[in-house]
């Protein structure tokens, strides 16, 4: 099988002139930093990128000198634009620009050049390849040369510590003002971005990873500004919030990440005689079954005293063999929002009948052997066919309960 990460012919720019690269310098009265920012990258860009490149100035309602100087860069060097916009933020700059720029790669960068511009070319590199789909600079990434007071540090890595404990993400510096993603694929993802601050850029890279889309990640070289006029404490509220609504978006199944993994993802390379998403499946399977069979145990040998131990088998298996479904729906098929989770949850009930046949059938066993077995040795019959009874329920769910319908297939 040939395999190739370049993109398609249909993904390349229309027009001969257009820019290979647009780096957006997003601002918000920056009257003294923008000049000696806008040079510095034109000189580097001149000096080092081999493509036609364009550098777009997007000011968001600025209230000072910005906007004059922004018009008097575009007017003295070429290729040098001028956006401004209405309204603030940072999110809502970015948005406005690389929806409309004709460029194939959209990169952004600070104003204060915290970041050292030698990482520009490893940073858009992957990129033009086709190697990877977005590329990000990271100050907590191995080889990292980072400059900045302890306060500061502690925030970025207790953000990023957040994110992974609640998004699952695997990037390790969401907020580091230095990005940049293929235009095709920022076509796909930026209109379901709703931030137009500073989650903007965490929101985008959630979903670009929830959507199987490969991120490459560039170690920098970063000295903190110490004149930053960013908020943290309102920041942080800020992306607390975007956080809670990520995950309902997420939970409910709005954000359509099983379509975007379908027709962007970069899933497993294929390994003969082996079905294609099956180990991640089997490992997350398994983490669901380790914590259901525990809890079944505990409900058993809570209910076994006053119901006997068919009655506190069937009750102990019912009410683990819902949630099983329901975790397993989420977490190992990937499966979000309410579109035939009933029927999943009725076909899941006929898996636990069957589940429940081979338990009972364990318990009559050893009850035909001995009057009075020993409760050891009822668990142990129990975990027995318990195992038995997994093995079957993952062949069934993956092969008719979350069996993917024509065209689609689980955000596994």
């Amino acid at each position: 099988m040939s395999l190739s990460t370049l993109p398609s012919p249909a993904d390349a720019p229309a027009r001969l002139d257009a820019p290979v690269l647009d780096v957006v310098v997003p601002v918000y009265n920056e009257e003294t930093d923008l000049e000696p920012c806008v040079r510095r990258l034109h000189a580097y860009l001149e000096a080092y990128f081999p493509y036609r490149f364009r550098i777009t100035i997007a000011d968001n309602a600025s209230t000072d000198a910005t906007p004059e100087v922004a018009r008097r860069l575009a007017e003295e060097l070429s290729p040098v634009t001028a956006v401004r916009l209405a309204e603030k933020g940072r999110g809502r700059a970015l948005k406005h620009v690389w929806t409309r720029s004709d460029a194939a790669v959209l990169a952004y960068l600070d104003v204060d050049l915290s970041t050292d511009l030698g990482a520009l070319l490893p940073l858009v590199a992957p990129l033009l390849s086709g190697h990877s789909d977005l590329a990000i600079g990271s100050r907590l990434a191995r080889g990292s040369r980072v400059v900045r007071g302890a306060k500061r540090e502690f925030i970025s890595r207790g953000y990023n510590l957040i994110l992974r404990g609640t998004l699952a993400a695997r990037f390790s510096d969401a907020q580091c003002g230095f990005k940049a993603i293929r235009a095709d694929v920022a076509g796909r993802l930026l209109p379901l971005v709703d931030d137009t601050g500073w989650f903007f850029d965490t929101e985008l890279l959630v979903l670009a990873e929830r959507s199987g889309l490969r991120i490459h990640e560039v170690p920098v070289d970063w000295v903190d500004d110490p004149d930053s006029r960013v908020d943290i404490v309102a920041t942080a509220v800020a992306d607390l919030k975007g956080i809670a609504r990520l995950l309902r978006a997420l939970g409910t199944g709005r954000l359509p990440v099983a379509t975007l993994r379908e027709q962007l993802g970069r899933g497993p390379l294929p390994v003969a005689g082996i079905p294609a998403g099956l180990t991640g499946q089997l490992l997350r399977f398994t983490a669901v079954g380790v914590a259901c069979t525990g809890a079944y145990l505990a409900l058993y040998a809570a209910l076994r005293t006053g119901f006997g131990p068919q009655w506190a088998n069937f009750a102990a298996l019912l009410l683990t063999a819902v949630a099983n479904t329901a975790a397993n729906r989420r977490v190992t098929f990937g499966l979000r929002g309410s579109d035939r989770a009933w029927r999943h949850q009725a076909q899941g009930l006929l898996v636990f009948a069957l589940g429940l046949g081979l338990t009972s059938g364990s318990l009559a066993a050893v009850d035909a052997v001995s009057s009075h077995p020993a409760k050891a040795v009822e668990l142990a019959a129990l975990i027995v066919a318990n195992l038995a009874a997994t093995a079957v329920r993952f062949l069934l769910l993956r092969t008719w309960v979350f069996r993917p319908r024509h065209g689609a297939r689980a955000d596994a």
